[in-house]
């Protein structure tokens, strides 16, 4: 069992990802950004809801820029996957969630510590450089749903 329908596209999706994002905080950061992909395209609520596949969830644009900074900058996310990314991937698409990602909707690296709030969802915890946030109670019950 999965917890989002995905091909072996969406996986190397996944990895350069998350290679391009969190490559400098290990495993376990890389792991965290890849469940935080698998939870918007499992969320059915608030800026998520047309995004229904790990592609949607990658390429949507918000405000009229991509929503992750890797995309639109590109250096590292259009190089090819790795292997070693491509098996974190798998991970987070078949089971893997943790805290403070677990249910996380967002994430940031921000310049120095990490708001208390961030578009007014609510701050989950920081793992190295960056900051998790869930959505606000009530508002998203889909992220919970494992």
């Amino acid at each position: 069992m999965t917890r989002v329908k995905h091909t072996n596209k969406d996986i190397d999706l996944i990895a350069r990802m998350i290679h391009a994002e969190a490559v400098g905080e290990g495993r376990l950061g890389m792991l965290m950004v890849g469940n935080v992909i698998v939870n918007r395209a499992v969320a059915d609520c608030l800026d998520f809801k047309a995004a229904r596949t790990i592609r949607d969830v990658i390429f949507q644009v918000q405000g009229g820029n991509y929503s992750f900074e890797a995309v639109q900058k590109g250096s590292l996310f259009y190089k090819p996957a790795r292997d070693v990314e491509r098996k974190l991937a798998r991970e987070v698409v078949k089971y893997w969630r943790q805290h403070p990602s677990k249910y996380a909707l967002w994430y940031f690296n921000p310049y120095g510590s990490c708001p208390p709030t961030w578009y007014n969802q609510p701050f989950a915890g920081q793992y190295k450089q960056h900051c998790y946030y869930e959505p606000q109670a009530n508002t998203c019950e889909s992220a919970y749903r494992y």
